[in-house]
C-alpha cells in the first residue's frame, strides 16, 4: 500500500516557512515521495472553525517509506522550523491500492 502524508497548515512565520519549504523536498525525495498536492488553498465545502489555509499531500511508495520520512524529519532541525512557522496538522494515511 502506498503511504500518504497530508498536511494542513496556517503559516504564522513566512520567513521560517520559506526556509522549511526550500529544505523539505530533499528529504521527501530521499524516501521516494512526491507531491500530489502542494500548497493548494482548499475550497471550503463545509465550514469549520479550523479550516487550513494551505494543504499538501505527499505520496510515498509504501506506508513504511512514509513512516521513515516522518521519523527522519522528527529527528532533524526541520521539525522545530516547521513547528515554529506553522499551526496545523500532519496525518499519515494508507492508500487504497
Amino acid at each position: 500500500m502506498r503511504g500518504y502524508i497530508v498536511v494542513d497548515v496556517n503559516i504564522k512565520d513566512m520567513e521560517g516557512f520559506i526556509e522549511y519549504a526550500s529544505r523539505i523536498p530533499e528529504l521527501i525525495d530521499k524516501h521516494g515521495g512526491r507531491y500530489v498536492v502542494k500548497g493548494a488553498e482548499p475550497v471550503v465545502i463545509r465550514e469549520s472553525s479550523d479550516v487550513p489555509k494551505f494543504l499538501v499531500v505527499i505520496e510515498f511508495p509504501s506506508v513504511e517509506a512514509a513512516d521513515n520520512f516522518i521519523d527522519e524529519r522528527s529527528k532533524s532541525d526541520l521539525i522545530e522550523l516547521f513547528n515554529r512557522s506553522t499551526v496545523g496538522r500532519i496525518l499519515r494515511v494508507e492508500g487504497c491500492i
